[in-house]
C-alpha cells in the first residue's frame, strides 16, 4: 500500500483508506467484533487512513474506533468530524460551527477514541451562520494546543474553501466521488490544486452499487436506510442504477479484477493528491477494496469505464433535496 500526501502541511497517508461509519450506522446492524477485527486487518494491510465522526452511531463509530487501535496509535492516520449535531437518542438537531462547540466536540472524541490528538480534524458540515473564520480561527486553536495536527473540511464549497484556507492550512476537503457522482470535477478539484488542498473521496463505491452487490431492491436488508435517505436507491432510480453497475461489471471481467477494485482504481488514477475511504465492516470486503491499490488502469481501461458509465448517468440525486442544501455553502 503506497501513500500520498494531502496538502502542503505534511499530512501523509494511506493511498486507501477505510471509512468506519457503517459499523455503527445507517448501513443495516453492526458486528463489534467482526468491526474491530476488521479494522486491525486494515492496519496490517496497510490501510492505515481511518475516517469516523462524532454523529456515527451517535457517538458510539468513535469509541468502537478507539478500541480497535489500542496499542497501535501511532500506526494509523485517524480522521473525526464534528459539526453535525445529535441528540443521545440519535436526532438530528442541525449543524454548529461556533468557537465553543468545536472546542467541546473536540475534547469529547479525544475522550471516545481514548486518544491525545487527532491526525484530521474536519468540520462535516459548514453551519452557515457562523462565519467560516470564526469556525476555523477555532480549530486552529487546537493544532495550536497539540490537540489536533491537520485540518479539513467536508463538502464545503469553493468560495468557503478559500476563506478558511486563509485563516489556517487546510490539508483535505471531504466530499462525494466516485463514477456515480463527479460534479466535485467541474470546479472543485481544479480549486483545490490551486490552493494545494489533497481531496478524499467518500462513498467511493456509490453506497455499494459499484460493487455489483445489488441485483434487486429486495437486496437491501430491512434495517438498511440507504432506500430511505439516498434517491438513487428508491424503487424508481434502482433498477437503472443496477444496469449501470453491471456495465462496469463487465469492464472488471475483462480486466480480471472485482467491480469495486476497478471503481477504486479509476478514482486513484484521476491524481496522486486523492484518497478514497471505501467503508465497510467485514474483513472479506476490506482486502478486496485493498487490493484495488495494486490495480493498474491503461488508457484503454479507462476509455472503457467512461463509455460504460459516463459522467452523469446515474439516476438520482445522490441526496435528499433537504440533504442537499446542506453541501456546497
Amino acid at each position: 500500500m503506497d501513500r500520498r500526501r494531502l496538502g502542503s502541511e505534511g499530512l501523509e497517508v494511506s493511498e486507501i483508506g477505510l471509512g468506519c461509519m457503517g459499523m455503527s450506522e445507517f448501513y443495516g446492524t453492526g458486528d463489534e467484533d467482526e468491526s474491530i477485527a476488521t479494522i486491525g486487518r486494515a492496519i496490517d494491510l496497510g490501510v492505515t487512513f481511518l475516517d469516523t465522526a462524532d454523529m456515527y452511531g451517535p457517538f458510539t463509530n468513535e469509541r468502537l474506533v478507539g478500541k480497535a487501535i489500542q496499542g497501535r496509535r501511532e500506526e494509523v492516520e485517524l480522521a473525526t468530524k464534528f459539526g453535525n449535531v445529535r441528540g443521545e437518542d440519535g436526532s438530528f438537531l442541525g449543524v454548529s460551527g461556533k468557537p465553543e462547540y468545536v472546542r467541546e466536540c473536540c475534547d469529547a472524541s479525544l475522550r471516545r477514541l481514548g486518544v491525545d490528538h487527532i491526525d484530521l480534524y474536519y468540520q462535516h458540515r459548514v453551519d452557515p451562520e457562523t462565519p467560516i473564520e470564526e469556525t476555523v480561527g477555532a480549530m486552529k486553536e487546537l493544532v495550536e494546543a497539540g490537540k489536533v495536527r491537520y485540518l479539513g473540511l467536508s463538502e464545503a464549497g469553493i468560495e468557503t474553501i478559500r476563506r478558511a484556507h486563509a485563516v489556517h492550512p487546510i490539508s483535505a476537503l471531504q466530499s462525494e466521488y466516485s463514477l456515480f457522482t463527479r460534479d466535485v470535477e467541474d470546479d472543485t478539484l481544479p480549486a483545490l490544486r490551486e490552493l494545494g488542498i489533497g481531496f478524499v473521496p467518500y462513498s467511493p463505491l456509490g453506497r455499494g452499487f459499484l460493487t455489483g452487490r445489488f441485483k434487486s431492491i429486495e437486496d437491501m436488508p430491512e434495517d438498511d436506510t440507504r432506500s430511505a435517505r439516498f434517491p438513487r436507491f428508491a424503487e424508481e432510480n434502482f433498477m437503472k442504477n443496477v444496469e449501470l453497475a453491471d456495465r462496469v461489471r463487465e469492464v472488471a471481467e475483462g480486466k480480471g479484477v472485482t467491480p469495486g477494485q476497478l471503481a477504486l482504481a479509476w478514482l486513484l488514477a484521476q491524481g496522486g493528491d486523492i484518497a478514497p475511504i471505501p467503508g465497510t465492516k467485514r474483513r472479506k470486503y476490506l482486502e478486496e477494496n485493498a487490493g484495488a491499490a495494486d490495480v493498474e488502469l491503461t488508457e484503454d481501461d479507462l476509455r472503457r469505464i467512461e463509455e460504460a458509465m459516463p459522467r452523469g448517468s446515474a439516476a438520482g440525486e445522490r441526496y435528499s433535496e433537504e440533504m442537499m442544501r446542506a453541501v456546497g455553502r
